[in-house]
């Protein structure tokens, strides 16, 4: 058994240092990842977005990103009470949220050379803010539908197209980005042509819905003809491979455009400046897109902005016409004269 024990010995020795070495390289990773330079980033998006960008810019970048979903109005008031000691370095907000947010004195300004090749109609004009994507409305029709038909609808007077097409669209009371294409029309067209509109489609809504994804499935499960969506769902539908043909309409649609802007007396001011120019560039809409985030870029140096820009797509920018008063009388009027029929 003697002659035994330098063996046992040596192989509890390897033992030990084996499982020494794996606890240290698990250690040294975790004490790696802690030591990471942070940026705070505090969103009113969906969080599920934000995460696929926050976990490909720590890859790329060995930059840890937080993510702190807030409401709109819970986003003002953490930053009005921290206004001491911010906790937030970068806003990544809908147009809207951005603009009282420099309206309220939260944001500095920055430009670099990577926004400035973004178009003005994209960004604040003193560089308190940039666009980084932006997602419009659109016709996702039903290729079935499309096939049958002689006329394809090409602007928003073609709808309805005949007595028998079934519609679908967002509630304009359920979401920001369907509320913005009342008012966009509103500002194009007229308020009493765009009800005129909205009323003569009405009777063809099969459903005014919650979501904004609901229309585009609608439309690809050939429960409605034609849905008026935002284009990020409608193209996931097509990706998916489902009958959805997508119509940008001829006179012009309203769109709901993200940026990002930084945090007055933030901590990490250079390392939030270096995630938004990486937001503006291919990279970080590749990564949405790996994971059916179809949006649209502003920067006109990337492959997909000119892929798009060759469509001709017509934005309206009517987006700052109206006040949140002047809003809601028109939403209300939407409600009276078109979901209630009331003149």
């Amino acid at each position: 058994m003697k002659r035994y024990l330098p063996l046992v010995a040596m192989a509890i020795f390897v033992a030990l240092v084996i499982t020494a070495t794996t606890y240290l390289i698990g250690y040294a990773g975790k004490q790696n990842n802690s030591s990471l330079p942070t940026i705070n980033v505090y969103t009113t998006l969906p969080v599920e977005q934000v995460a696929v960008l926050a976990q490909e810019y720590e890859r790329v970048a060995k930059v840890r990103v937080t993510i702190t979903p807030l409401t709109e109005k819970d986003l003002f008031s953490r930053l009005a009470a921290e206004a001491g000691e911010r906790q937030a370095d970068l806003i990544l907000a809908n147009r809207k949220t951005l603009k009282q947010a420099r309206n309220n004195a939260l944001l500095i300004p920055y430009q670099s050379e990577y926004t400035d090749i973004i178009p003005n109609r994209f960004q604040d004009t003193d560089g308190y803010w940039v666009g980084v994507w932006y997602d419009p409305i659109i016709f996702a029709v039903n290729q079935d539908y499309f096939n049958s038909i002689k006329k394809k609808p090409a602007k928003w007077s073609d709808l309805p197209a005949d007595s028998k097409q079934r519609l679908g669209l967002t509630d304009f009371l359920a979401a920001d980005a369907a509320a913005n294409l009342l008012y966009t029309l509103v500002a194009a067209n007229g308020e009493q042509p765009t009800l005129d509109l909205l009323k003569k489609i009405h009777p063809q809504v099969v459903q005014y819905a919650k979501f904004l994804a609901t229309p585009a499935r609608m439309a690809s499960m050939a429960e409605v003809d034609l849905a008026i969506a935002v284009h990020s769902e409608a193209m996931r539908y097509v990706k998916d491979g489902f009958p959805v043909q997508i119509i940008y309409p001829e006179d012009g649609t309203a769109f709901l455009l993200t940026g990002a802007g930084l945090v007055r007396s933030a901590a990490h001011t250079v390392e939030a400046q270096q995630f938004i120019d990486w937001l503006t560039q291919e990279e970080a809409l590749a990564c949405m897109a790996e994971h059916k985030f179809y949006f649209m870029p502003t920067n006109p140096g990337t492959p997909l902005y000119r892929e798009y820009a060759a469509k001709n797509i017509k934005l309206l920018d009517h987006h700052d016409m109206y006040s949140p008063q002047q809003q809601r009388k028109i939403l209300d009027k939407w409600v009276q004269q078109v979901r209630l029929g009331i003149q």
